[in-house]
């Protein structure tokens, strides 16, 4: 249960708290909402909107997808911690399954989203400007395949568990 807390907080974070935005730098910000690159002519920030990012190679499709992605991982992984709390106090099978099918959509979703981000913004990405939105995400991805694994493996040793205690000696 507290992996799937701390990982519904790294994505609000990421996706609320810091709206979305993989570099927040004074001269360049980008994120899922936000593309604003540094203009020598005017010294300041200039964003742009479609049709304008579509002009820089960023397809409208490709950005919604990515959108959809990573804030459909953040509204499933909403829906964990039920079905793990009324499995682990009804030891029923359907919920840790259902837990398992949350988890497994919002690792997918995510991870998706944010390569399919990465994909069309690299040219103005570097490693090195990534800042705590992309940390965030990064660190939520791997809390949630760490969860995945655990919540499907979980219910098998706790059959095993059972099965063994049933056999008279």
């Amino acid at each position: 249960m507290f992996l799937a807390v701390a990982v519904i907080v790294l994505l609000f974070y990421a996706l609320l708290w810091k709206a979305g935005n993989l570099a927040d730098l004074p001269d360049l910000r980008i994120g899922f909402y936000n593309f604003c690159l540094w203009n020598e002519g005017t010294g300041a920030l200039q964003c742009h909107q479609f049709p304008e990012l579509e002009d820089l190679g960023v397809p409208r499709v490709g950005l919604a997808l990515a959108r959809l992605g990573v804030y459909g991982a953040l509204v499933l992984t909403l829906f964990v911690p039920l079905p793990l709390l009324l499995a682990w106090c009804n030891s029923t099978e359907g919920e840790w399954q259902l837990a398992v099918g949350f988890l497994a959509a919002s690792s997918m979703l995510l991870a998706s989203g944010l390569g399919l981000f990465l994909t069309y913004t690299w040219k103005w990405l570097r490693l090195s400007l990534l800042g705590p939105g992309f940390l965030a995400l990064g660190v939520a991805q791997a809390l949630l395949i760490l969860l995945l694994m655990a919540t499907a493996v979980f219910p098998q040793s706790a059959k095993d568990k059972s099965s063994t205690a049933a056999i008279p000696v």
